[in-house]
């Protein structure tokens, strides 16, 4: 599973990017434009949200849960200074996807028992696109949170998040993580489309070959 996390480029629209991941077969978009006033997040998510409904494609804003209830978007990111999980449940409702943002395994645990449906966890390596950076977790940072996680039975899905590129994929999926959120490896291609669907194609084979046990 691939998420696509909008990042502005001085080159293309946040709308563009997002049209572009779509078109390359990305089935989950998170509108993240920090810093922008709530008006400009509203705009372009009132034009990316049909774009995602007609590729079946999963359409979350981060942080701002009043704009997902407002304009009935699929979910919401929360980072851990973003508002109470519980709370978002509660205004969004339960058909609502959560997500939430973890860098250790006691984070993890923190949420264990809260209404949510995945834990976005990084960063895996340094990157621009993320202020405030919390400790880089690298492939042994992952595999100790999912071995941890195993040994607790915890089953929320994770999805490795922070720095990421394509040479990274195998190695940070045979960690156990669920699936991988990208940003500036996408926006940055000289093909947007093109990228996202060679990381898709990647993605897909290995989640098979997961599912077929070879």
């Amino acid at each position: 599973m691939l998420q696509f996390i909008t990042h502005p480029h001085p080159d293309i629209t946040i709308l563009d990017e997002i049209r572009a991941a779509v078109a390359g077969g990305c089935r989950w978009v998170q509108l993240r434009m920090k810093d922008a006033p709530a008006d400009d997040i509203i705009a372009v998510a009132r034009q990316a949200k049909p774009i995602c409904a007609d590729n079946d494609c999963i359409f979350v804003v981060d942080d701002h849960v009043e704009i997902a209830k407002e304009l009935q978007l699929d979910g919401v990111h929360l980072g851990r200074n973003d508002m109470a999980p519980e709370e978002a449940r509660e205004i969004l409702g339960m058909e609502a996807i959560i997500g939430v943002t973890a860098n250790t395994f006691d984070d993890v645990e923190r949420v264990r028992h809260l209404d949510i449906d995945y834990i976005g966890v990084g960063p895996f390596r340094f990157t621009t696109t993320k202020k405030q950076l919390s400790p880089v977790l690298g492939i042994e940072g992952y595999a100790e949170i999912v071995r941890r996680m195993k040994e607790s039975s915890i089953r929320l899905p994770i999805v490795a998040i922070g720095g990421i590129t394509y040479d990274d994929i195998d190695e940070i999926m045979a960690t156990g993580v669920n699936g991988i959120a990208m940003s500036g490896a996408i926006v940055g291609a000289d093909d947007i489309a093109a990228e996202t669907a060679r990381i898709v194609d990647r993605l897909q084979h290995i989640i098979d070959k997961r599912l077929n046990n070879i």
